[in-house]
């Protein structure tokens, strides 16, 4: 079964490279959701930190980093638009903020899991 955490691995980073392909698709529709003056900018760098994400996990080059920064850029997200909305009223939000959630811990495991294999490389 070590196929598995590979298998895995491509699993998680495909759809972050299309959620990355999609900031860029729909920036304009997405750039109100921002709480950060400059809406649409941000959108764009996060979609460039998606897909760097993606592209890390896949060749496996900084993907400990990456996981870790991709977890954190995820649990932001979850906190500060989803969270924030479902504060507001949103009922409607209540699925992405535990999407985020659940996307932010997979990245924090596979970081672990990654963390592992590059220990067990080096030993």
């Amino acid at each position: 079964m070590d196929a598995l955490p590979q298998i895995g691995r491509f699993l998680y980073a495909i759809p972050m490279a299309g959620f990355g392909v999609l900031h860029f698709m729909m920036g304009d529709a997405m750039a109100g959701m921002v709480p950060l003056p400059g809406g649409v900018l941000w959108v764009y760098i996060t979609g460039v930190a998606l897909l760097a994400a993606a592209t890390s996990i896949i060749v496996g080059k900084h993907a400990v980093l990456a996981t870790r920064l991709l977890g954190l850029m995820l649990l932001i997200f979850a906190t500060s638009i989803h969270l924030m909305a479902l504060v507001g009223g949103d009922q409607a939000a209540m699925s992405n903020l535990l999407k985020d959630t659940a996307l932010a811990g997979g990245a924090f495991i596979l970081s672990g899991v990654l963390a592992g294999e590059e220990d067990s490389a080096a030993g």
